[in-house]
Protein backbone atom coordinates (compact mmCIF):
# COMPACT_ATOMS: atom_id res chain seq x y z
CA UNK A 1 0.00 0.00 0.00
CA UNK A 2 1.21 3.31 -0.87
CA UNK A 3 0.13 6.90 0.39
CA UNK A 4 1.59 10.40 -1.03
CA UNK A 5 1.40 13.35 0.91
CA UNK A 6 0.25 15.67 -2.47
CA UNK A 7 -3.35 15.59 -1.72
CA UNK A 8 -5.33 18.65 -2.91
CA UNK A 9 -6.26 20.06 0.45
CA UNK A 10 -2.27 20.11 1.37
CA UNK A 11 -0.94 22.13 -1.62
CA UNK A 12 -1.65 26.08 -1.23
CA UNK A 13 -2.11 27.73 -4.73
CA UNK A 14 0.10 30.65 -5.54
CA UNK A 15 -1.82 33.80 -5.66
CA UNK A 16 -1.08 37.58 -5.52
CA UNK A 17 -1.90 37.77 -2.14
CA UNK A 18 -0.13 34.76 -0.59
CA UNK A 19 2.93 34.95 -2.41
CA UNK A 20 6.65 36.69 -0.79
CA UNK A 21 9.26 36.90 -2.94
CA UNK A 22 12.34 36.81 -0.27
CA UNK A 23 14.78 37.94 -3.53
CA UNK A 24 13.08 41.10 -3.83
CA UNK A 25 12.83 41.88 -0.53
CA UNK A 26 16.08 41.54 -0.09
CA UNK A 27 16.82 43.72 -3.34
CA UNK A 28 15.42 46.48 -1.31
CA UNK A 29 18.30 47.22 1.28
CA UNK A 30 19.76 50.74 1.06
CA UNK A 31 22.58 50.45 -1.66
CA UNK A 32 25.48 52.78 -1.92
CA UNK A 33 26.11 55.13 -5.37
CA UNK A 34 29.89 56.24 -5.78
CA UNK A 35 30.25 59.66 -7.46
CA UNK A 36 33.75 61.47 -8.46
CA UNK A 37 34.67 64.75 -8.32
CA UNK A 38 36.48 64.25 -11.65
CA UNK A 39 36.94 60.94 -12.75
CA UNK A 40 39.81 61.93 -15.12
CA UNK A 41 43.24 63.67 -14.68
CA UNK A 42 46.24 65.16 -17.16
CA UNK A 43 49.18 65.36 -15.77
CA UNK A 44 50.68 67.49 -18.57
CA UNK A 45 54.34 66.87 -19.48
CA UNK A 46 56.28 65.09 -17.06
CA UNK A 47 59.96 63.93 -17.31
CA UNK A 48 60.79 60.69 -17.51
CA UNK A 49 61.50 58.98 -14.06
CA UNK A 50 58.97 61.22 -12.42
CA UNK A 51 56.59 59.41 -10.18
CA UNK A 52 53.19 61.79 -10.33
CA UNK A 53 50.37 61.51 -7.69
CA UNK A 54 46.78 62.59 -8.11
CA UNK A 55 44.06 61.98 -5.60
CA UNK A 56 40.42 61.29 -6.82
CA UNK A 57 37.84 62.74 -3.90
CA UNK A 58 34.58 60.46 -4.39
CA UNK A 59 31.35 60.91 -2.28
CA UNK A 60 28.84 57.80 -1.49
CA UNK A 61 25.82 59.67 -2.38
CA UNK A 62 23.74 56.36 -1.19
CA UNK A 63 21.85 54.95 1.45
CA UNK A 64 23.98 52.10 2.31
CA UNK A 65 27.99 51.90 3.73
CA UNK A 66 29.88 51.95 0.15
CA UNK A 67 32.39 48.89 -0.05
CA UNK A 68 35.44 49.21 -2.68
CA UNK A 69 36.77 45.71 -3.00
CA UNK A 70 39.48 46.06 -5.25
CA UNK A 71 41.18 48.73 -7.21
CA UNK A 72 43.42 48.19 -10.00
CA UNK A 73 46.33 49.72 -12.30
CA UNK A 74 45.93 49.29 -15.87
CA UNK A 75 49.87 48.33 -15.41
CA UNK A 76 52.48 48.18 -13.34
CA UNK A 77 53.38 50.83 -13.07
CA UNK A 78 49.94 52.82 -12.01
CA UNK A 79 49.13 51.77 -8.51
CA UNK A 80 45.94 53.10 -6.35
CA UNK A 81 45.53 52.88 -3.22
CA UNK A 82 41.97 53.29 -1.76
CA UNK A 83 40.14 52.73 1.72
CA UNK A 84 39.63 49.67 3.15
CA UNK A 85 36.63 50.15 5.46
CA UNK A 86 33.11 51.35 4.61
CA UNK A 87 32.26 54.86 3.34
CA UNK A 88 28.96 55.90 5.25
CA UNK A 89 25.98 57.65 2.96
CA UNK A 90 27.11 61.22 2.66
CA UNK A 91 30.92 60.32 3.66
CA UNK A 92 33.55 61.09 0.99
CA UNK A 93 36.90 59.31 0.56
CA UNK A 94 39.90 59.57 -1.41
CA UNK A 95 41.55 57.20 -4.16
CA UNK A 96 45.50 57.97 -4.86
CA UNK A 97 47.25 57.17 -7.92
CA UNK A 98 50.97 57.22 -8.73
CA UNK A 99 52.07 56.93 -11.59
CA UNK A 100 55.90 55.96 -12.46
CA UNK A 101 57.28 57.23 -15.73
CA UNK A 102 60.46 55.66 -15.69
CA UNK A 103 60.60 53.81 -18.86
CA UNK A 104 57.82 55.36 -20.63
CA UNK A 105 58.65 58.21 -22.62
CA UNK A 106 55.40 59.38 -24.78
CA UNK A 107 52.00 59.84 -24.40
CA UNK A 108 50.50 57.42 -21.34
CA UNK A 109 46.61 56.92 -21.12
CA UNK A 110 46.22 54.98 -18.14
CA UNK A 111 43.40 53.79 -15.76
CA UNK A 112 42.60 51.87 -12.57
CA UNK A 113 39.30 50.21 -12.20
CA UNK A 114 37.08 49.88 -8.83
CA UNK A 115 35.33 46.83 -7.91
CA UNK A 116 32.68 47.83 -5.10
CA UNK A 117 29.31 47.05 -4.03
CA UNK A 118 27.60 50.23 -5.87
CA UNK A 119 25.61 49.36 -9.19
CA UNK A 120 27.70 49.88 -11.50
CA UNK A 121 30.28 47.25 -9.84
CA UNK A 122 33.07 49.12 -11.54
CA UNK A 123 33.95 52.37 -12.37
CA UNK A 124 37.10 53.50 -14.47
CA UNK A 125 39.35 55.92 -13.19
CA UNK A 126 41.85 57.53 -16.02
CA UNK A 127 44.73 59.34 -15.99
CA UNK A 128 46.95 60.96 -19.07
CA UNK A 129 50.22 62.67 -19.52
CA UNK A 130 52.85 63.00 -21.89
CA UNK A 131 56.02 61.68 -21.00
CA UNK A 132 59.60 63.61 -21.60
CA UNK A 133 62.38 61.45 -22.52
CA UNK A 134 65.53 61.46 -20.51
CA UNK A 135 68.55 63.10 -22.36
Amino acid sequence: MFTACNSAADRIESTPENTTNEASEGMMEALPSIAFEADFHDFGEISEGTVAEHVFTFTNEGDGPLIISNAQGSCGCTVPIWPRNPIAPGATGEIKVSFNSKGRAGKQDKRVTLTTNAVPQTKVLNITSTVIAEK
